[in-house]
């Protein structure tokens, strides 16, 4: 009588090299993450010692230290503040509003003011004073 013998084949994963591989994953993970969102880690302040000036196309929106509100020399209350933009605007969508706020007002106003544009896509520059 032969006897036979169980030659069968057994199916082996190699999992030596595999932690070396997911360190290394989690490493480029962690790094790539951290490049992605440079907010994280650090912020950026904004500085007045360089001032760029452009030859492009803009609105000047001036606020004084009283809260009164001027779109290109025209005072506007502050309600109708967002149609005189749109109206300044027209159908270009590339112009830029440059806000010109007192340093000691509030926050808040310029928040206010920032507010107007998010709602509305519009792109707005606050302008310094070179140092």
């Amino acid at each position: 009588m032969a006897i036979k013998r169980n030659r069968r084949f057994h199916a082996e994963v190699a999992t030596s090299s595999l932690s070396d591989i997911m360190f290394f994953l989690l490493l480029f993970f962690l790094i790539i993450s951290t490049l992605a969102n440079p907010n994280v880690i650090k912020m950026t302040l904004p500085k007045s010692e360089q001032n760029e000036k452009t030859n492009k196309q803009h609105i000047s929106l001036s606020v004084s230290e009283d809260k009164q509100y001027f779109v290109d020399k025209q005072q506007v209350n502050f309600e109708e503040l967002e149609t005189a933009l749109l109206t300044k605007m027209g159908d270009t969508k590339d112009q830029t509003v440059i806000v010109r706020i007192p340093y000691n007002l509030q926050v808040q106003d310029l928040v206010d003011l920032l507010q107007i544009g998010v709602k509305n896509n519009l792109k707005f520059v606050i302008a310094t004073n070179k140092k």
